[in-house]
């Protein structure tokens, strides 16, 4: 079983026991967190399209851990104007283990 969810502003395909990157979401490692915005369902050979969710629709999902990515370096630069700046960024994530899929 497939189904389609969104979280963080994106789409995620995804299936039983899928392990994803998110953004970050409020929860603890260990803890079970619930998706009710499913766009789609996909079991074999029936699809469930909702307008614009599923009713009824859950995705139960484990957090494993909360972290940050890799570095990304940022620099700004004005020639002739001795103007540089220097700048890195992490971004936060949460990574999830899909459990259940419930239409």
């Amino acid at each position: 079983m497939q189904a389609i969810i969104v979280t963080g502003g994106k789409q995620y395909k995804v299936a039983e026991g899928d392990v994803l990157f998110i953004e970050k979401l409020d929860a603890e490692a260990g803890a079970t967190v619930s998706f009710d915005q499913v766009l789609a369902v996909f079991d074999g050979e029936t699809a469930t399209f909702g307008a614009p969710t599923v009713a009824g629709a859950t995705v139960e999902a484990n957090v494993e851990k909360n972290g940050k990515g890799k570095k990304v370096r940022i620099f700004k630069y004005i020639p002739k104007k001795g103007y540089r700046k220097r700048q890195g960024h992490r971004q936060p994530y949460t990574k999830i283990t899909i459990g259940k899929i419930s239409v």
